[in-house]
């Protein structure tokens, strides 16, 4: 049986937070695959902890662990503890907020399970589910940083900043990942895209866009960052990456 591992980053989330461990654990697929979730709480000043623990010890199905930061480091600072403790075979990144749907699980894991990918990529501007109506400007920006992005990578990607990517987890354990905020959608896909032979798709996913006074905490700051990182990534800070066929063999070997 396969394992997903799921990661949720939480700040200050304490008003949906159980709702997405509901949400989550809800999802079923047809393949054989079991979920395990990592909770990764960056320092959170609310009831977040006391939600999440109360969750998993009287109402969780399924695992459920608990990660808190001392300090608030963010989002990308929270994701890289949560992908080192994952256990999966496959790993995505669920955020707290539930602008993305647990429902589109099994959609972006089907490739992998079929044997085409090691990394899906969830699109808000592909197929036919609903997308709310927000801001202008953000899809403005959303499309010039996958632009800029796919010149440098030489990728077709319609969607680089999407929350929603599920990737093989020996694929994404090999490289090192130093973003703390969020750059990690860039930093990750400048990075991915070298490991030679990586299989890369994508799909279109639902989308549930939150207003500020929802709780959305991106602002342009963060779309000066990721630009700064499309650029740092691609051009000046080329990780060596080995081949994705290589990091099997090697898991193999270990075991």
């Amino acid at each position: 049986m396969s394992k997903l591992s799921i990661i949720i980053p939480a700040y200050n989330e304490g008003k949906t937070i159980h709702l997405v461990l509901e949400k989550v654990e809800e999802v079923e697929f047809e393949a054989f695959v079991e979920k395990e979730i990592i909770v990764v709480d960056d320092c959170s000043t609310d009831d977040t902890e006391l939600i999440v623990t109360s969750y998993s010890t009287t109402i969780a199905r399924c695992d459920i662990r608990y990660l808190k930061h001392k300090q608030n480091f963010g989002k990308g600072a929270a994701l890289h503890t949560g992908i080192k403790e994952a256990m999966g075979d496959f790993i995505i990144v669920q955020d707290a907020d539930l602008e993305y749907d647990p429902k589109d699980y099994p959609t972006l894991l089907q490739p992998i399970l079929d044997g085409y990918a090691d990394v899906v990529y969830g699109s808000r501007f592909m197929g036919g589910k609903p997308h709310r109506i927000l801001f202008f400007w953000h899809t403005i920006g959303n499309r010039f940083l996958t632009f800029l992005s796919n010149i440098l990578t030489n990728l077709n990607l319609t969607d680089m900043e999407s929350g929603y990517k599920i990737f093989r987890s020996e694929a994404l354990k090999t490289i090192s990942l130093q973003e703390k905020r969020f750059g990690f959608e860039p930093e990750v896909t400048a990075k991915i895209s070298r490991i030679p032979g990586i299989r890369i798709y994508e799909v279109g996913i639902a989308y549930y866009g939150r207003t500020y006074e929802e709780g959305k905490k991106i602002n342009w700051k963060d779309g000066v960052r990721a630009i700064y990182c499309i650029i740092k990534y691609n051009l000046f800070d080329k990780q060596k990456v080995n081949s994705l066929k290589a990091v099997q063999k090697e898991k193999v070997l270990t075991v």
